[in-house]
């Protein structure tokens, strides 16, 4: 586990924005720390970072393991930055369920990103949250923009959990799929189509006809469903992470999308409602946090367990004691 130095939040604050990067990775690894000290210093950390974040153009692109989401994200993200951008990539790797340790291999396969100046690629474990989201994306990603990063790119673990997290993130949200729809159309749960701002079809350098083909099929999938705004219909196109074809066209999507939002408000008052949903999902946690460590619940909570499974115990009244041991 990465050692956390002794935070001084007003001086990590100011190395962020300077864009120091030692200080923007030690600032997330901090985020990421459980230790009660280090989750006061990391709040004040924020604090006073936020009048600095809020300008990058954030993307969330998901798909199914396979898709090819890092090689396109490496061929994008090194186009935007010889464009003067700079990106950073939250990449979150699927936890082992044993360890919690995480695969990490994101890094490997951006070979452009991971060696340029302009990009920061942080890869994070999931550690079993929903949405393939690690738990402080939502944070580092605030860090990279304060450390003057224009386009965020997170990428989701893509292995069919709910992608409502990475949609309450980002302000676009990019669903990659491979050629071929037939079967896999009937597989792809209506929610992720209902989210997604565009789909793309990847690989289209090695399938040129079946990735036109499932473009269409895509293309008549969203056809019956209701926009989530008025000013965006969203687009099926067929692009290659490989080649780097269709990712120009793919980015003037991106930014023709913010353009509509914003002109409407839409993309300010999404923004709003995303924070308002992060702050109901703090208390979530520190909530479990407390089940967590609390010695009165740690060791009454156990014996409520049991009774429930003998049923000496209704769910219901066992939620109400754990109610009343947190003073709710």
């Amino acid at each position: 586990m990465t050692k956390v130095a002794s935070p001084k939040p007003k001086v990590t604050a100011e190395a962020v924005r300077k864009g120091d990067r030692a200080a923007l990775a030690r600032a997330i690894t901090l985020m990421e720390s459980r230790r009660a000290d280090h989750r006061a210093a990391a709040r004040e950390l924020l604090q006073e970072l936020m009048a600095h974040t809020g300008k990058a153009v954030r993307v969330g692109i998901t798909g199914v393991p396979g898709v090819g989401k890092s090689t396109a994200i490496d061929s994008l993200g090194s186009m935007l930055t010889e464009r003067g951008h700079k990106v950073a990539v939250l990449a979150v790797d699927p936890s082992s369920t044993r360890s919690g340790g995480a695969i990490l291999g994101d890094k490997t396969r951006m070979a452009r990103l991971a060696t340029d100046p302009n990009a920061f690629i942080r890869p994070s474990p999931s550690s079993g949250t929903l949405g393939g989201v690690a738990a402080k994306t939502r944070e580092a990603m605030l860090l990279c923009e304060a450390a003057g990063f224009d386009v965020i790119l997170v990428e989701t673990v893509g292995v069919g959990q709910s992608e409502t997290a990475v949609a309450d993130l980002t302000d676009f949200f990019l669903v990659l799929m491979l050629p071929g729809a037939g079967d896999e159309l009937q597989g792809i749960k209506k929610g992720i189509l209902e989210l997604a701002d565009m789909i793309a079809v990847n690989k289209a350098d090695d399938a040129g006809l079946k990735a036109k083909a499932a473009a269409a099929e895509y293309r008549a999938a969203l056809h019956i469903l209701t926009p989530a705004s008025e000013a965006w219909t969203p687009p099926v196109m067929t692009v290659s992470g490989l080649t780097g074809q269709g990712l120009d066209e793919l980015w003037s999507k991106v930014l023709d999308h913010r353009k509509r939002l914003e002109a409407t408000g839409e993309l300010a008052a999404k923004r709003h409602a995303q924070d308002t949903k992060w702050m109901w999902a703090l208390v979530h946690e520190r909530l479990h946090d407390r089940l967590a460590h609390d010695s009165a619940l740690r060791k009454r909570v156990p014996e409520i367990e049991t009774a429930i499974a003998k049923g000496t115990l209704s769910p219901d009244a066992g939620a109400s004691e754990i109610l009343d041991l947190l003073g709710l």
